[in-house]
């Protein structure tokens, strides 16, 4: 059974989203900008969010576990907000204290 997504908007400073890219890099996870990028073009002191749009389960590599494939806004530090993909363990994703300012 496929777990249900959660339909919710998290917010999380720099460091954190650093912290969510290196775990998705240690996982294996397809969907993350390199850790080296984000460092690099991140605005410091800005706020991204994430919201799960799929759940993701590689069923031809059964070691990687399931995990939420999350849309990002990021802001890097010309200002300008890109969007992105970042893969993310479901308990990982439950820790971020939801944002209040939108759901779906």
């Amino acid at each position: 059974m496929t777990p249900t997504l959660p339909r919710t908007v998290r917010a999380v400073d720099t460091a954190q989203l650093l912290g969510l890219a290196q775990e998705a890099t240690l996982h294996g996870f397809s969907q993350r900008l390199p850790v080296d990028w984000l460092r690099e073009h991140l605005a410091a002191e800005a706020t991204h969010y994430l919201f799960p749009t799929l759940v993701q389960r590689l069923t031809h590599r059964p070691e990687v576990p399931l995990q939420w494939r999350c849309q990002q806004l990021l802001t890097v530090s010309t200002g300008e907000h890109i969007w992105g993909l970042l893969d993310v363990l479901p308990d990982t994703f439950d820790k971020i204290p939801e944002t209040g300012a939108a759901t779906w």
